[in-house]
């Protein structure tokens, strides 16, 4: 049996996989004790290994944020000596110093297991095509979904990011029948595909979409979907846990099964820090319980969302959670209101004359915050058609304010206008913050 499909313990009694949970987390907290943060941490909370009893004396420990990451930065969470360590990911460190995750040899055989499974999951084998469009190097969706495919046993394809072109040409040439991409680049690619002449449906063999790293509506899937013919699966990771692979949907497509041997999951409100009740969304906590080189207690994700409570059809028992609504980082607050970028998206992305680029502007005026939302058109609608325009335009406005509870002024603009992105797509700027 392949070491990642393991179906006796994706179907776990409920009771089973949390006595699992509790053998692991014991584990981990001995592990994490080595580290000199948790060390310290501990010490002043007397707390140990000897502390839990069940996964309900994990609530007695301190969170972990990645301000704790930064200030012991770089091997202060380290819980293996150096020599152990074989890999190093870190992110950007744009404001002060990066975030730094380690990495043992069996990090590392078990995060690959962990992403095969996901591809598994969703009908790949090792028949398969997967081409790899995300970055390689410090950035984890590039090594890790890389290291995946291999242990599926698919032939790998690493084009890394960007030159749409050189990507349709592997995929031509390649036979290419999976792709790992960003949902932003997804709509650019088909763009491409488009300019070329090249019919996705009938001209390649591409099926399957592993798509994540930002937050999408379901509403821009459904169109990726539509466009390229293909089944677009929803994938949530994050570098302190690894990487991708976290959690990921079945082919059920209603919620990502987040793997409950390798995580503990709490979502809790986001002030109050107490758990939310099953449907109502919080902030996603994670707390990693197969990891040696860099374990993680309670770390605060900052992602929102909610616990799916229905038993899945496919018949996995580890929990799942709900599309990402976005982060708590990323809430616009706008006339008093709370927005995410993702509210805007759903709605327009319902529109057949719109494309799929976007961009919202808030800024003073006068007294005033405003809210600008430019987006472009399709193809089958003229810029010069004032009539077609003006209409569309107060439907838009009209909706968005009802999801909303403002109203924003709505720029229509031709195709090709806003700026493209093969990477993480950039939605807003708040210009407010530069005064």
């Amino acid at each position: 049996m392949k070491e990642y499909w393991q179906k006796d313990l994706e179907t776990m009694h409920r009771s089973d996989l949390e006595k699992l949970q509790t053998e692991r987390l014991k584990k981990t907290i001995e592990q994490a004790s080595n580290a000199p943060f948790y060390k310290k941490v501990f010490a002043e909370n007397n707390l140990s290994a000897d502390s839990i009893t069940s996964l309900a004396d994990l609530q007695r420990f301190p969170f972990t944020t990645k301000n704790d990451l930064r200030e012991y930065y770089p091997f202060g969470l380290s819980a293996v000596p150096l020599k152990e360590v074989v890999r190093l990911h870190s992110s950007s460190g744009t404001t002060g110093n990066p975030t730094v995750v380690l990495h043992t040899q069996r990090d590392l055989d078990e995060w690959a297991n962990q992403v095969a499974r996901c591809m598994y999951m969703v009908g790949l084998r090792d028949t398969d095509v997967f081409q790899n469009t995300s970055g390689y190097g410090m950035f984890t969706g590039g090594l890790g979904f890389q290291y995946g495919a291999e242990r599926l046993g698919a032939m790998t394809v690493p084009a890394a990011a960007g030159n749409s072109r050189r990507q349709i040409k592997f995929i031509m040439d390649f036979g290419t029948t999976a792709l790992h991409i960003l949902p932003s680049y997804a709509t650019r690619l088909a763009e491409v595909f488009q300019e070329l002449g090249i019919d996705v449906k009938k001209d390649t063999q591409l099926t399957t979409f592993c798509i994540g790293a930002e937050p999408h509506s379901e509403e821009q899937r459904k169109r990726i979907e539509q466009l390229l013919g293909v089944k677009a699966y929803n994938c949530f990771g994050m570098s302190e846990m690894n990487g991708p692979g976290v959690a990921f949907e079945c082919k059920e497509q209603n919620g990502l099964h987040i793997w409950e041997d390798y995580v503990i999951v709490e979502i809790l409100d986001p002030d109050t820090l107490q758990p939310m009740p099953d449907g109502e969304v919080g902030e996603l906590v994670l707390t990693t319980i197969n990891r040696e080189a860099m374990p993680l207690i309670r770390y605060r994700t900052r992602d929102l969302t909610c616990f799916i409570t229905e038993p899945c059809p496919c018949g996995r028992t580890h929990r799942k959670i709900a599309r990402l609504k976005g982060r708590s980082d990323d809430m616009m607050i706008v006339k008093g209101v709370n927005i995410f970028p993702i509210q805007i998206e759903k709605i327009l992305m319902n529109f057949k004359d719109l494309g799929m680029n976007y961009f919202i502007t808030i800024d003073t005026i006068g007294n005033n915050d405003e809210m600008t939302v430019e987006v472009e058109l399709s193809e089958d609608i003229q810029i010069d058609d004032y009539a077609r325009l003006q209409s569309l335009s107060r439907e838009i406005t009209r909706q968005l304010k009802d999801e909303i509870l403002l109203t924003p002024n709505v720029k229509l603009v031709e195709k090709g206008t806003l700026p493209q992105s093969e990477g993480k797509a950039v939605r807003v700027k708040d210009l407010r913050k530069l005064i």
